[in-house]
This record gives C-alpha cells, structure tokens and sequence, in this order.
C-alpha cells in the first residue's frame, strides 16, 4: 500500500520537475496543475490506504467474534457430551445394579431347588428306611 502513493509522489515530482524547465505563464499554471493533482492523488491514496485499512479491521473484527462464537458453541457441545456421558454411566450403573440383584435372585432361586430336592430325597430316604423297618 506504501508503494502505490511513493510512486504516485515520485511520477507527480518528476512532472513538477519537467515542467519546472518550461518557462512563461502557460508553464506556471500547468506547475500548478500539476501541484494540485498530485496533492489530489496523495490525498486519493491516503484515503484508499485508510478504507483498506477499516476493512482489514473490520474483517478481522468479525473473525475474531467468529472464533468466540465457535469456541462457545465447541464448549456448549462439550459441556452436552459429558452430560450425556454422565447420564449414561448412572444408567449403567442401575443397569448393573439390576443385573446383580436379578442374579442374585436367581441363584437363590436355583439354591431353593436344590435345597427342596435335598428335603426331598432326605423325606424319601426316612420313608425308605421306615418301611424297611417294618
């Protein structure tokens, strides 16, 4: 951007320089129109080098909002995940809870048959033996 207004300053010089080797009235007032239009072009330059400038601050003005508005929304869903994760390590935890009673339940159920077959084989053997008794 610093070039273009230099070689804008150096081509403006270099025609107030030309001119300046003419001599009259037409030569004085073409100096200074040459004057006022690299005053003009400076001036133009200048505004363009700062409109450029605004721009490059406001785009990076609006990655940045961007970038907070991304991480924000990186840690909301972060925030979701692990409460999702949390929910279902407690559901598994139920899960397994259940589990364990149902089994539990089950290996008492299983213990009970064993123990009423043994009741029974024992009631059959006391009635084997009360009739061999007799």
């Amino acid at each position: 951007m610093k070039i273009r207004p230099l070689t804008t300053s150096l081509l403006a010089a270099s025609l107030l320089l030309g001119l300046a080797a003419c001599k009259g009235p037409e030569a004085e007032q073409a100096r200074r129109d040459a004057a006022q239009a690299a005053d003009s072009t400076n001036a133009a330059a200048r505004e363009a080098v700062d409109k450029a400038a605004a721009a490059t601050r406001t785009a990076a003005d609006d990655a940045a909002a961007a970038s907070e508005r991304a991480a924000a929304d990186t840690q909301q869903a972060l925030d979701r995940a692990a409460a999702a994760t949390s929910e279902a390590a407690g559901e598994a935890k139920v899960a397994a809870k259940d589990a364990a009673a149902h089994a539990s339940d089950s290996t008492a159920d299983a213990a009970q048959k064993v123990a009423d077959k043994a009741r029974d084989v024992a009631d059959d053997a006391k009635k084997n033996a009360n009739e061999a008794k007799h």
